[in-house]
C-alpha cells in the first residue's frame, strides 16, 4: 500500500510540474490539440508527457441477466516520449500503469481509497512497457505506429475473487492516422490497436489471444484551443488457443482544451452498448498532456 501511495504522489508531482511548464498562452499560436494528434511525433529534443486516467464501472454484463453488484476498475497511465534523430520520424519512450479495482457492490469512487488489503479491492503498479513510435513512410507524416512491450508486475491475476490485471506479456502495436480538413474546423482521427497476449497457459484469461480494436474519432474545433469530439470503438479478442473470445462496441464523446502553450486537458465518456463475454459498463476519462 505504501508503494502505491508513493507512486501516486509522483503522479501528482507530474501534474504540478506540467502545470508550471508555461504560465502564459499565446492565442495566435497553433494549439497542440490541433497540431499534435497521436499520429504526430515529437521533433529531436522535444518531450511528450501524458497522464491519462480511466474509470470503468459496471452493474451488468453479458455473463448474466439483470443487475449485478457493481464492479469498478481504475487505470492510471503515464506515457513519456522524446524525439530522436531527424525529420520527426522516431520517438523513444516508456509506459507505466497503476490500477485500483473494487468489487462486491462498492461505490465507484472507492477505487481512490487504494485499500488493497480489503477482500473487495486490489491496487498496485501492474505493468511497465518500453515503447517506440515511428513514421514508416516519410512522405506520410500523419500515419504512425506505436509499438510497446508490456511486462506484467502482478503476482496473481485474481486474488480473493478480485481481478487486478493480466498476468502475461503483451506486444501492443497501435496504428494512427489523422486527416485535418481544409477549413481546420474538422479533424478525423483513426486508430487500430492490436495486442498479442502470451505467457504460461492458465495464468491469464488473455494469454494466447489477439485483441484488435479499431476506433474512429471526429473532432470539431469552435476555436483552435477547444475541440468537441465524438467516438466509436470496437474490440474483438481472437482465440489463438486459450478457448476464450470476446468483443464489445462502445460509443462516446468528449472535449479537449488547450490550457497553456504546453499543456492541454481532455475529458471523455464512453458507453459499452453491446458485447459478448464482457461487461456492459461506462468509462469516465480524464487526461493531461504536456509537450515541450
Amino acid at each position: 500500500m505504501k508503494n502505491v501511495q508513493n507512486k501516486w504522489t509522483l503522479m501528482v508531482a507530474f501534474f504540478v510540474f506540467t502545470m508550471g511548464i508555461s504560465q502564459d498562452f499565446d492565442q495566435d499560436a497553433d494549439s497542440n490539440i490541433q497540431q499534435y494528434t497521436p499520429s504526430k511525433l515529437m521533433g529531436k529534443g522535444q518531450w511528450d508527457l501524458k497522464w491519462f486516467n480511466n474509470l470503468y464501472t459496471e452493474t451488468k454484463s453479458t455473463f448474466s441477466s439483470g443487475k449485478e453488484a457493481r464492479k469498478t476498475f481504475f487505470t492510471s497511465t503515464i506515457e513519456v516520449y522524446t524525439g530522436t534523430g531527424e525529420n520527426n520520424r522516431w520517438n523513444l519512450g516508456a509506459i507505466v500503469e497503476l490500477r485500483s479495482n473494487v468489487v462486491g457492490g462498492r461505490q465507484a469512487l472507492d477505487v481512490f481509497k487504494f485499500d488493497g488489503e480489503n477482500t473487495t479491492a486490489r491496487s498496485g503498479i501492474t505493468s511497465i512497457a518500453p515503447s517506440v513510435k515511428f513514421v514508416p513512410i516519410e512522405s506520410l507524416s500523419n500515419f504512425s505506429v506505436q509499438s510497446s512491450f508490456f511486462i506484467p508486475l502482478v503476482d496473481n491475476e485474481t486474488e480473493n475473487g478480485v481481478f487486478l490485471d493480466q498476468k502475461g506479456y503483451i506486444w501492443q502495436n497501435r496504428f494512427f492516422y489523422d486527416l485535418t480538413f481544409s477549413n481546420r474546423k474538422w479533424q478525423l482521427f483513426t486508430e487500430l490497436n492490436s495486442e498479442l497476449s502470451f505467457g504460461k497457459a492458465g495464468e491469464s484469461f488473455a494469454n494466447n489471444s489477439l485483441n484488435l480494436s479499431p476506433g474512429v474519432f471526429l473532432s470539431y474545433f469552435p476555436s483552435s484551443n477547444f475541440t468537441i469530439l465524438a467516438l466509436a470503438q470496437h474490440s474483438q479478442r481472437l482465440d489463438l488457443g486459450n478457448n476464450f473470445a470476446q468483443n464489445y462496441t462502445a460509443l462516446g464523446g468528449g472535449v479537449k482544451y488547450q490550457l497553456t502553450n504546453s499543456l492541454n486537458l481532455e475529458a471523455l465518456y464512453t458507453n459499452f452498448v453491446r458485447g459478448e463475454n464482457t461487461g456492459l459498463g461506462q468509462t469516465f476519462n480524464l487526461g493531461l498532456r504536456a509537450i515541450f
